[in-house]
């Protein structure tokens, strides 16, 4: 599998992401200053498009097989696109703080310690539907890591119990409930053409 070798910080600074936005609280201090260069029009797609790609950890093929289910869907494809990348397994994970990053989501679904209906589920890329319930494994030693995590902000589309080291999805996510900025047309029109 192809992996990207750059330094987090400085991928972030390139494609213009807020590093908590990763899970992520340290800052390059390096290079303040901003000089780029006027970018095309498809310059811009590829920056949006390579931008979600990172901050989900998906590879191209991947997000490109997203991109054809999403116009399957009925409804914007852009927003569609959103969704179906919110309700893979590993983001969920992260979203009910059960991890500090998507990277360490998905190794914890990689490495069996979540539990979806009941079921062990170790593919990071599963879509969770309205009803599932994501649960910490019984035996698992990461229970203290996800108590060690705080007390993260939960977004409205999930149900945790944190007690119970369970989640549950009420309803897909929306756009209003991305907590980063971007501009999902860009990525249909690259896309498209």
């Amino acid at each position: 599998m192809g992996k990207c070798e750059q330094p987090l910080l400085k991928r972030c600074k390139s494609l213009g992401i807020n590093p908590v936005v990763m899970g992520y609280t340290k800052e390059s201090k390096r290079n303040q200053k901003d000089v780029r260069r006027k970018k095309s029009e498809y310059g811009i797609q590829l920056d949006e498009k390579q931008k979600v790609r990172f901050i989900y950890g998906i590879m191209e093929k991947q997000f490109r097989k997203y991109y054809v289910m999403a116009t399957k869907k009925d409804g914007v494809t852009g927003e569609m696109l959103l969704q179906i990348l919110e309700s893979r397994l590993d983001n969920v994970v992260y979203r009910l703080g059960f991890a500090k990053t998507r990277k360490q989501a998905r190794q914890m679904v990689n490495h069996c310690h979540i539990n979806v209906n009941g079921k062990n589920v170790n593919i990071p890329s599963y879509l969770v539907k309205v009803g599932d319930v994501i649960t910490v494994k019984e035996n698992s030693g990461i229970k203290k890591l996800v108590l060690a995590n705080g007390d993260p902000v939960v977004p409205g589309w999930l149900e945790a119990d944190r007690d119970n080291f369970t989640g549950k999805v009420i309803a897909l996510a929306t756009k209003s409930d991305i907590d980063y900025d971007v501009k999902e047309n860009l990525i249909v029109e690259y896309y498209s053409k």
